[in-house]
């Protein structure tokens, strides 16, 4: 059992099958996936599902090195699939192999020696009922509800929990299959949408119809999706910064109006993004906005919606600002993933601010587009500050499928805010998010490689930004004094050796950029009492008055 320290001193327990889960084990870390050929039947009528997945590995170290050092005789391979799903059989080279249960984990005996570089294909059949989702997409699993008009409804959302909540896989952040195939069959007149494109629909004769759907690059495991239903759709060509983009929108065919007027704002969600990110990531796989039965999730090329067809976030605006009534949460933070997330993924969930910090700074951008008014956007964002906890930090623990805190959102966000005012260069910051998505494309990362691009590609010094950010609960507090024409200030609160620049208005000096450290500095001023000192809002500290 693992223990995590908490900011407020509690504990938090990991277990054993969160090490199995979180961590690049003996039996996960001697081969890749390479692809993925998942075939899935779903029975809505009793909430079932059957089927197999095609798991293609190439072998990354010789079994004999493995071996020596797991101190163990015989070669596995770990394969996860949650309790309650059944593994029927496992197939390798038309023999079956023999496997072992640890709790969510399959380990399977692997016979011969494999060498590095040499590539198999193991499949493994299943089926079960799957995890009914509690409170999507946040407590997830499979989801099955009925439309407006009676017919069945169908999705999965998965993020945290893991996609083998429903279909056996490696499922561990760091290691992305190149391409994917997800066939699923249906009960007919239901219409499945996943990831990737359509490549065919079979009618089965049997009153079932099964949807070929085809990922051409890296994809995250838990974006893999399943979404049936009675779906209209209709597609769009974007002209976008990589050529011609194909936008697709599926909403349920009762809601076809809505959708007609609401998902206008892909377009310029797309053109705001591909100017501030670059462009988007998956050309190949096109874009698609599917309608489905819970508020929303990042599945690549295949962005999941229930928004309401309003603007705001379920009719809110997050920040209190009245900037987020102005468009849909859910359009521009989901499809912010699509760069923060998708393209760019972290190896471990610890490190997750990098997917939720950014599209939560997207939101921030999108405004500034929209209304043309950087102010506004910077309004947006420092609204959204009164949903920082700061009961934990941003950064979780390593190994145990430790998203930390809840506070990567918007601490995130702010956090990304202020960095911006340190660079002090627009353009250069919008060539830094582009060059991350550009440098780390298609890539896993750490939060380490996120942070050194940054400070290395602004010439900010960050290292201490970052640690007082990401790793503390505390917000830096500039104390400030005046007396006898004097301002003197420093900071409070802080990680050692933290010397963040802060902009301030001083009587007497107007805006100026004060250099403080965790030493008193001083300098002169015609202000009368501290009140008269104003620190700039796009910084997010706090201010401690004599």
């Amino acid at each position: 059992m693992l223990l995590a320290p908490l900011a407020a001193g509690a504990q938090q327990k990991f277990t054993h099958a969160d090490t199995l889960r979180g961590s690049n084990g003996p039996w996960r870390s001697w081969w890749d996936a390479s692809f993925y050929d998942l075939h899935v039947k779903v029975s809505p009528a009793d909430s079932t599902i059957a089927g197999w997945n095609g798991i293609t590995y190439r072998v990354l170290r010789p079994a004999s090195d493995v071996l020596a050092d797991a101190h163990a005789s015989a070669l596995q391979m770990q394969i996860d699939l949650q309790v309650p799903m059944v593994a029927d059989s496992i197939v390798q080279g038309g023999s079956r192999l023999t496997w072992t249960r640890d709790g969510n984990a399959l380990f399977v005996a692997i016979p011969g020696a494999p060498r590095a570089g040499e590539t198999g294909t193991l499949t493994v059949y299943y089926h079960g009922k799957p995890r009914a989702a509690i409170r999507p997409p946040w407590d997830g699993g499979y989801i099955w509800r009925r439309d407006t008009l009676g017919n069945r409804w169908v999705a999965t959302a998965n993020e945290g929990l893991g996609a083998s909540v429903w279909w056996p896989n490696k499922d561990y952040l760091a290691d992305e299959p190149d391409s994917q195939r997800i066939a699923i069959t249906m009960p007919d007149p239901m219409v499945d949408v996943s990831n990737g494109r359509l490549r065919s629909t079979t009618k089965n004769g049997d009153g079932t119809t099964t949807y070929e759907w085809f990922v051409a690059e890296p994809i995250n495991n838990y974006d893999v999706s399943v979404n049936a239903g009675t779906y209209a759709h209709w597609t769009e060509n974007y002209a976008g910064e990589a050529g011609p983009l194909s936008m697709d929108f599926w909403p349920l065919a009762v809601h076809l109006d809505a959708a007609k007027r609401q998902w206008v704002q892909a377009r310029s969600m797309m053109a705001c993004f591909e100017h501030w990110f670059g462009p988007y990531p998956w050309y190949t796989d096109g874009y698609k906005l599917v309608e489905a039965p819970h508020l929303g999730m990042e599945h690549q090329s295949a962005v999941a919606y229930g928004n309401r067809f309003e603007n705001g976030y379920l009719g809110r605006d997050l920040s209190k600002t009245g900037h987020g009534m102005q468009w849909d949460f859910i359009i521009v933070h989901e499809s912010a993933h699509e760069w923060w997330g998708n393209n760019i993924t972290v190896k471990d969930g610890a490190d997750m601010w990098v997917h939720e910090g950014f599209a939560n700074y997207s939101e921030n951008l999108y405004t500034e587009c929209q209304t043309g008014s950087k102010k506004a956007g910077a309004e947006y964002v420092i609204g959204t500050r009164a949903l920082i906890k700061n009961d934990s930090p941003i950064i979780g623990r390593y190994g145990v499928n430790d998203e930390g805190s809840g506070d990567k959102y918007y601490k995130g966000g702010n956090m990304l805010h202020t960095i911006r005012q340190l660079v002090n260069d627009d353009e250069k910051w919008r060539r830094v998010l582009r060059g991350l998505n550009a440098t780390f494309r298609h890539q896993t990362v750490t939060t380490a490689q996120i942070e050194n691009y940054i400070a290395e590609q602004t010439g900010v010094p960050l290292a201490k930004v970052f640690d007082q950010y990401l790793r503390t609960v505390l917000i830096p507090a500039l104390e400030v004094k005046v007396a006898g024409g004097t301002l003197s200030y420093r900071w409070m609160n802080v990680v050692p050796g933290f010397d963040m620049p802060v902009r301030v208005t001083n009587p007497g000096h107007g805006s100026e950029l004060l250099h403080p450290t965790e030493e008193w500095k001083s300098e002169p001023t015609t202000a009368s009492s501290s009140d008269q000192i104003v620190v700039d809002d796009n910084y997010y500290v706090i201010v401690k008055r004599d």
